[in-house]
């Protein structure tokens, strides 16, 4: 009877005994999705709430707890000491306990045992490569500062702390964010040991990747030329520095405006014409015959200069330095013209058993690069009438030939239909560097101006045009288009396009190069003014 009214006129205080009772028996209170009563025994009482089971017999089977006697309470040192408690529920969860930082790294992963309950659903990921470690260790190494002796020894994003985030002390465990600076295995000052990051494209130090180049693989622009000559030994087109193309056509020299892409008629001949060229300064076209004449012709004007004798046979090369003309011959000869002299021939060159079919100057006009159908390369000097370099490398008739006019010394040449291969030379010390097989004739060659590279044009049997990238002469890009022999090639004075010529009687101007940089350009502008003192 006295039981039944105390816990009527006082319902908290029954429930508080019954929760020291179990106190004192060595039960600890749960303090993690535990529900009171009901709301007013929770406002009424600022002590743990009972545990789970004891909720669970009042809410649902309504019958009391047995109340310890008074005489329990009364020892106050058996009583045990008020801890905070923090409430949660199910949609907000106490983390208080847990230590933030370690906890992250005890997600479920597949490459490492786990419970059943992360089992259920097997992994479907192959497992890790050795590139994909590789890569690992670069990502850590340039994003995240990582040592790389210490970040090769576990997987990247699946690091584990050695300690047991559970077992660690109350003085270890931090809050996620918090006002303190980074850590110090996170410093970007650890050496890099490992072979793979010492060549580490990323690296500030290091230089951006180069953004891979796209060529157009069909020609921007084409051109119908009528009986252009399906001759290898004939050099038929030829770009000047004022962005003229001149091409023969039969007996007859026609001029081409880059800028405003008007057709003009240089001259009528009479006879077959077999090579053109231009001076450096683009103003004046030096013409071969098939009688062998060379006629100077200005091209402003349209007026014819001189006729220059000196070949017995057909001109089928020329080649211009600053100021001297060389042309070259089925005769087997090479003269070397001064056009502001009186005489035609002021020097004449012999060595090759052979037609002249390929002539061209150094960029330091001191060199001149003969090619023949007898299979050899010369190299003169403009002071002596032998040649100082003689190549007997290739198989077949030299047309191509090319300076490089990045490294001096360095020239390229390419054989005809039995050899097929185009051969890199030093002039300097007089030896050959490289060798690599086209698989067809080589036509033509050409290097640019801009970058590193060389385009070769071919001919049987794959009649196609092909950008080089040098020294390693890997293929930057195939063009195709002629149905013949693709036997004239010149380049524009900006170094970026490249027009071509064969026996299909049509010309094809492509995008072949990169533009030259801001600085180079600016270079190569002004020199015209700043060269002279004033």
């Amino acid at each position: 009877m006295l039981a039944n009214s105390a816990s009527s006129t006082n319902p908290g205080r029954v429930l508080h005994s019954e929760y020291e009772a179990r106190l004192l028996k060595g039960h600890h209170p749960i303090t993690n999705n535990c529900k009171s009563p009901s709301s007013s025994t929770r406002s009424a009482s600022s002590r743990q709430p009972p545990n789970v089971e004891n909720c669970s017999q009042l809410q649902h089977r309504g019958s009391r707890p047995n109340v310890t006697s008074p005489t329990t309470k009364s020892h106050p040192s058996s009583a045990p000491r008020r801890s905070k408690c923090v409430y949660s529920d199910r949609f907000i969860p106490s983390r208080t306990a847990s230590n933030l930082e370690t906890t992250f790294d005890l997600l479920p992963d597949m490459a490492y045992p786990s419970s059943k309950r992360t089992q259920l659903h097997p992994p479907t990921n192959p497992p890790p490569t050795k590139n994909q470690g590789d890569l690992s260790l670069l990502l850590q190494r340039e994003y995240l500062g990582v040592d790389a002796s210490l970040a090769s020894s576990k997987p990247f994003f699946d690091r584990r702390v050695a300690t047991d985030p559970r077992q660690s002390s109350a003085t270890t465990r931090r809050n996620l964010f918090r006002f303190q600076s980074p850590r110090d295995h996170l410093s970007c000052s650890f050496p890099t040991t490992t072979p793979l990051l010492k060549r580490n494209p990323l690296a500030a130090t290091s230089p951006p990747l180069a953004k891979q180049r796209k060529i157009a693989k069909s020609p921007f622009k084409i051109l119908d030329a009528p009986a252009l000559q399906d001759d290898f030994y004939l050099n038929l087109v030829d770009w000047s520095s004022m962005n003229i193309l001149a091409v023969g056509l039969g007996s007859a020299v026609y001029l081409w405006s880059s800028c405003t892409s008007k057709v003009t008629k240089l001259c009528e001949l009479g006879t077959m014409v077999t090579s053109v060229a231009w001076s450096s300064h683009g103003t004046h076209l030096a013409i071969g015959t098939h009688h062998g004449d060379v006629q100077l012709w200005d091209a402003v004007l349209c007026l014819r200069i001189r006729v220059m004798t000196g070949h017995t046979e057909r001109v089928g090369t020329l080649a211009w330095n600053s100021t001297v003309l060389a042309s070259g011959s089925r005769d087997k000869t090479i003269c070397l013209r001064d056009p502001r002299c009186p005489l035609d021939v002021t020097s004449t060159l012999q060595g090759h058993k052979q037609e002249i079919c390929g002539l061209k100057w150094s960029f330091d006009n001191t060199q001149l690069a003969s090619g023949g159908n007898d299979n050899k390369l010369m190299i003169w000097n403009c002071h002596a009438v032998h040649p100082v370099l003689r190549f007997t490398d290739h198989t077949a008739a030299v047309k191509a030939i090319a300076w490089s006019p990045h490294q001096p010394g360095l020239l390229a040449s390419g054989g005809g239909t039995a050899d097929r291969c185009i051969r890199f030379w030093n002039t300097v010390q007089g030896h050959a560097l490289q060798a690599v097989d086209t698989g067809s004739q080589v036509c033509n060659l050409v290097w640019s101006k801009n970058s590193n590279e060389v385009v070769s044009t071919h001919g049987y049997s794959l009649n196609q045009i092909i950008v080089w990238k040098y020294p390693s002469m890997a293929k930057v890009a195939t063009l195709t288009g002629h149905t013949y022999r693709v036997l004239y090639l010149a380049m524009s004075p900006n170094g970026q396009t490249i027009v071509t010529g064969a026996g299909d009687e049509t010309l094809r101007f492509w995008n072949a190069f990169a533009p030259a940089p801001t600085s180079q350009t600016s270079s190569l502008v002004l020199p015209l003014g700043s060269q002279h003192i004033r």
